[in-house]
């Protein structure tokens, strides 16, 4: 893979740089390079232990690489990461809530957390809840909300910083079909201005939301294209397959 100069004038906003993560003599994350431009949401998809993990942990500054290089829109997560930190939306897929309060006193918090300019926090909030589709549900107890709700009301927290680019870990997780399709929709509201990772064990989700794909398989990058392309030589589960037993076997060869 040619390695991509990242600049914001270049349009790119997720790097990785021939990253690497060792543990002792293990490779969890062994020389990837990726580079995602503003505006595409890409699916982050692999097996388990795979990696994907330790990768979204290097790219938003969380872990620091063992060589290589984690960057957004230039800026190098392991040297810099406050500056770093105020481009990025990070969603683990466990998000923090409080179930005692509402999704407008939970955005309220967090935006006086974040210092959001006082006179900007109404405002952003109700920008972050029209986006989620959140404004049926803003005065209710999150605790009392489905589990879909409550991960928009995450994606909401996410958002209302403004973040460039956000990376989704297992949004879908746990939900039921309705509640997929709500979630789903928000991410591709959200990805016609943001630049988003999503990490997925679904399947489904490729095609429904994403442009491109990124697989990792034993800590390697085995494809990188778009959609269309991953899913020519079959469906989403035979090309998953496929993969995955390629990287095994030349492994092992």
């Amino acid at each position: 893979m040619t390695e991509t100069a990242a600049s914001p004038a270049a349009d790119v906003m997720i790097e990785a740089a021939r990253l690497k993560k060792m543990y002792g003599r293990f490779a969890a994350v062994d020389d990837v390079s990726f580079a995602i431009r503003r505006g595409e949401v890409v699916a982050f998809l692999g097996p388990n232990g795979a990696g994907k993990s330790t990768t979204m942990k290097m790219l938003t500054g969380y872990l620091t690489p063992t060589s290589g290089a984690a960057r957004l829109a230039g800026i190098d997560m392991a040297e810099n990461r406050r500056d770093g930190a105020a481009l990025l939306g990070y969603l683990p897929e466990n998000g923090p809530l409080y179930p005692d309060m509402t999704p407008r006193a939970l955005l309220r918090f967090f935006g006086e957390v974040w210092r959001v300019p006082r006179r900007e926090l109404p405002s952003r909030i109700d920008e972050a809840a029209e986006l989620c589709d959140l404004r049926s549900v803003m005065h209710k107890p999150i605790g009392s909300l489905s589990k879909g709700y409550r991960q928009r009301v995450g994606m909401a927290n996410v958002l209302l910083r403004r973040p460039e680019v956000l990376i989704l870990d297992e949004p879908t997780t746990g939900l039921d079909p309705n509640q997929i399709l709500q979630v789903r929709e928000t991410v591709r509201r959200i990805g016609r201005e943001k630049t988003v990772l999503l990490s997925t064990h679904i399947l489904q989700e490729v095609g429904a939301v994403a442009s491109r794909v990124l697989f990792l398989c034993r800590g390697r990058l085995v494809f990188d294209g778009s959609t269309d392309e991953f899913l020519a030589g079959g469906d989403a589960e035979s090309r998953f397959y496929e993969l995955s037993r390629e990287e095994t076997a030349a492994r092992a060869a």
